[in-house]
Parts: C-alpha cells; structure tokens; sequence
C-alpha cells in the first residue's frame, strides 16, 4: 500500500484527506514514478473546488518529478531508476504516480527532483508566455502580476534575459524584495496600479500584461495596455475574469486578449522538450534561479491548499511524499 490525497466531494481545503491506497500499475506506453516531490498549483484548487469540473472522489496533481520504478509495456525512452517531471500527469498528490511516458521530462544532471518538481509547469508556462502567446523582444516593456508567485519570478528573470523591461505588482514588502531580487525594474502595489503604470510609460501604456490573477485585476489589466497591446490572461487567482464587451477591445487600442493553458503549447513531443530543455539548463547553468517557497509533507495538503489561496506564499509550494 501507499499513500495519496483523496477529495471524495468538491469544497474546500478541508475535503483533502490524506488515505492509504493501493499503488497504481503503469499500462502500456506509461511510467510508474516514486514521487520525490509533487507541486501545488491553482489549477489543483480550481479542480477541487469544483471550478473546473472532475469526476469524485478525486487526487489532485498534474505536476511531479522522481524516479522510474516500473516501465510499461513498450516504453524505450526511459529505463528503470531514470529521473524524470511532468506537467501533464494526474493523481501526482501521492507515494507514487503513472505518467504516460510522452508527457514524462527527462531532468538532466545538475537540477534536484524538488527542482524540477518546482520547475516541471511553471517553468514550461513561463515558457510559453514569453515565446508563443505574445514573443517577446527586446525593448518590450511587460507588467506582471503576482510578481512574487512561482510563474511570476520565473517571468520576471526570462523577460530581463530577453531584454524586456518589467513593471510588477505585489502584495506585501517582503514580495516586493523577491520580485526585485528577480530583477523586475518597477513594483507596484495592487491599489492604483493602472495609473501607476501610465506614470512609468509616459502615458503610453505598456506591450503586454501577464495576468495569472484574473477577476481583481482584469480590467486594470486592459486599462494599463499601450495601442494594439496584448493581454495574456492565464489564471484566475483571484476568481474567474467578469464579462465584458470585446469594443471595449476597440475603445482600448485594438487590444489583444488571449486566455491561454499549458496543454495547449505542449501538443507534441518537440513542444515538450524544447520547453523543458530550455528550462531545465537555465536552472542547471544558474541563469535561472528557483525559488522553492514552501515545503509541506504530503500529509498536510490542506494545509498547502489554504496557504496558497490564502495568498500567503512565494514561489513554489511542494508537497513531499
């Protein structure tokens, strides 16, 4: 037996149970992995609260990395004792998980499991934001929200590799010192922050908003865009974006909305790994720095589940079987 989180009905933080279950047997085409460490993401509350829709009882977690214990029938990529990640794997809130051996991220020498467990969707997410939902180039000024958060000081670092200047907004002081340690230009707090960033652009606004927040600071987010800017809205921390009518788009500037997800720019196996190689020798190589913010033995997931919406986190939150 081992052990995994088990919400048998939607609700909040307190339907997380920690049970004893059997361990599961990989198929054909699949991998049966030791987690070494399992990530929080919104996506896991949203699941469990029932914002998006799941079939109960329910063990949350699409994001892991450890080690190859078993292969299943026809798998060649990977041996048995091979470390690997994923993004794109379910039921990771537990001993041990399977992961079809497409969606599974060989993790090179030189990052940790808890590295590439930190790494592994947010990394790939913060990938996609800056390369395909809107590329950005030097000279590009961006506004992050939640400067502070896993994705957010991942952004931070990749835009000023790209040669981006970065406006951010924060909660607390102690966010602020991280986002600025991250590199980010300007930070802001929430309050005003649309006005805020006009002052800073000379009254032109800035070419892209990053908003992983969502119902707080949407249409702050399209008031600090310049003419033809772009608003990536990829979360909802805060509660899904209000209605609005798109001329608004057309009053703006001829903005630019898209609401993008990670599984859509991991469609293939070039996708996967061209995303993760990038990601995983940036953290090897140290040009990019990994902020594990809080650790939680997989036992108190409830705990980690409050804390993360409770906004009481920075950088990555794992749960550690």
């Amino acid at each position: 037996m081992t052990h995994a989180i088990v919400a048998r009905q939607q609700g909040g933080p307190e339907v997380l149970e920690y049970a004893e279950v059997e361990p599961p047997v990989p198929g054909p085409g699949q991998l049966l992995i030791k987690v070494a460490a399992a990530g929080v993401n919104f996506i896991d509350t949203y699941q469990r609260g029932g914002t998006y829709k799941v079939e109960f009882p329910f063990t949350p977690g699409s994001e892991a990395a450890g080690t190859v214990e078993q292969l299943g029938s026809g798998v060649e990529d990977f041996t048995v004792g091979s470390r690997v990640a994923t993004a794109e794997g379910s039921k990771c809130y537990a001993g041990y998980t399977v992961v079809d051996a497409v969606k599974a991220l060989p993790v090179p020498d030189g990052v940790d499991e808890l590295t590439a467990a930190a790494l592994s969707l947010q990394g790939m997410t913060a990938h996609y934001l800056i390369n395909s939902s809107f590329r950005v180039e030097p000279g590009h000024t961006a506004l992050v929200h939640a400067g502070a958060g896993g994705v957010g000081l991942l952004l931070i670092q990749l835009l000023k590799a790209r040669g981006a200047r970065v406006i951010t907004t924060v909660s607390t002081g102690n966010k602020e010192q991280l986002a600025r340690e991250a590199g980010a230009d300007h930070v802001l707090r929430y309050g005003g922050f649309p006005h805020h960033v006009r002052e800073l652009t000379d009254g032109k606004g800035v070419d892209v908003v990053y908003d992983g927040v969502g119902r707080d600071t949407f249409d702050g987010s399209l008031s600090s865009l310049r003419t033809r800017g772009s608003l990536v809205l990829f979360g909802a921390a805060s509660g899904p974006a209000p209605a609005f009518d798109p001329q608004r788009l057309n009053a703006g500037g001829s903005l630019t909305l898209t609401r993008p997800s990670l599984g859509h720019f991991l469609l293939n196996q070039q996708e996967r790994r061209w995303r993760s190689t990038e990601i995983f020798n940036a953290a090897a190589d140290g040009s990019l720095k990994v902020r594990i913010g809080a650790t939680y033995p997989l036992a108190e997931a409830r705990q980690a589940h409050e804390d993360l919406e409770g906004r009481r986190t920075t950088g990555k939150v794992l749960l550690v079987p």
